[in-house]
This record gives C-alpha cells, sequence and structure tokens, in this order.
C-alpha cells in the first residue's frame, strides 16, 4: 500500500498494469523494433511476436519470469524527468502524509496505550522521505516502510518536533489508506 501511494506519488501518468500495455510501451520506445526489445528482454524476436500478435486467439501471454522482468524494464524507463523531479522536491521540502490507521502507544505512568484509529496529515520532513524512497526502491518489506513512517510521524505529529512527550513511541499499524503529496516549499 505504500510503495503504491509511493509510485502514484513520482509519477504523473499511472505505469501501464499489464503486460500487454508494457509490451506496447517497449515497442513504443523502440520505435516498434521487436528485435531490440527481444534483446532487451533475453528472448527471441519470434517470442516477442508471439506476445505482441494482433489476434488475441494467437497472442501468447508472458510467463510470470518474463512478465516481472518485462514489468521492472517498463518501470525503470517510466517518466525519468519526471520521476527525478519529482522526488528531488519530496526530499528537499518534504512530503505530506494523509492517514488513517492504527496507532498505538508506549509512554510514561498515567497514560493509555491502547491503540485506536486516527486520521492524521502531517507534514514529515525531505529526510524521511529520502529514507523512505530508498527504503522502497530497495523492495524492503511494507512492514519495514510502516515502521519508518510510524517513526517519522510521531516525532512530528504526537511528539510535535521534539516539544513534548520525548519519552512516547508510536505503533503505527493496520493502514486503512494512506496518500502522499509534495510539501509546499517554505
Amino acid at each position: 500500500m505504500i510503495g503504491a501511494e509511493l509510485e502514484k506519488l513520482l509519477y504523473t501518468r499511472p505505469l501501464p498494469d499489464t503486460p500487454e500495455q508494457q509490451l506496447a510501451a517497449l515497442l513504443r520506445w523502440a520505435k516498434g523494433s521487436k528485435q531490440l526489445v527481444a534483446r532487451e528482454l533475453g528472448v527471441s524476436r519470434r517470442t516477442v511476436q508471439r506476445w505482441t500478435a494482433r489476434r488475441a486467439s494467437a497472442r501468447a501471454r508472458p510467463s510470470v519470469r518474463h512478465a516481472a522482468v518485462i514489468a521492472t524494464r517498463v518501470r525503470a524507463r517510466w517518466q525519468p524527468l519526471v520521476r527525478a523531479r519529482r522526488r528531488a522536491a519530496a526530499e528537499q521540502q518534504g512530503l505530506v502524509v494523509h492517514t488513517r490507521a492504527r496507532f498505538g502507544f508506549t509512554a510514561g505512568l498515567g497514560s493509555t496505550d491502547d491503540p485506536r484509529h486516527r486520521l492524521v496529515t502531517a507534514v514529515v520532513p525531505g529526510e524521511v522521505a529520502r529514507e523512505l524512497l530508498a527504503a522502497w526502491e530497495a523492495g524492503v518489506s511494507e512492514r519495514q516502510q510502516e515502521v519508518i513512517l510510524g517513526r517519522a510521524l510521531g516525532h512530528v505529529y504526537f511528539r510535535q518536533a521534539g516539544r513534548r512527550a520525548e519519552t512516547l513511541r508510536v505503533k503505527f499499524r493496520d493502514v486503512d489508506f494512506i496518500e502522499f503529496g509534495l510539501a509546499q516549499p517554505s
């Protein structure tokens, strides 16, 4: 969920979903050359021809392994300038995080640590955006991304950037939804 939303943040147009759409994008970038696409994917030209046959009944589907390679190649080449510009903006200005999730706490005596759903909108600094984007690109698990985001939201939202409740530890779980936006320059 977090990775999909980070992907939405970085691109202005959604990535092609199906292998057919992804192959069409690869062919468009190769100016229609099935030979170049075949070389890039490590398959024969005939295989690419079978995957892109005009008649649906004659069209073969790529294997799971080949579909993953196709998706990786498309993702690497999809809107590179837009992705770089939006990533730089996020790392410099920070991210607006809007989420509804279960937040729990471990704090000092006299406070409750019962987790409950909260609707939170906060601006996290660019360092967090950098860490979160690097973790997503490295393929870390969703749970590890939640830990990074929970630590940042705990600091910014609940501890008010170190001005209160400094011993409070925030647990961020059960994300109902999450949306990211670029923070406005200050």
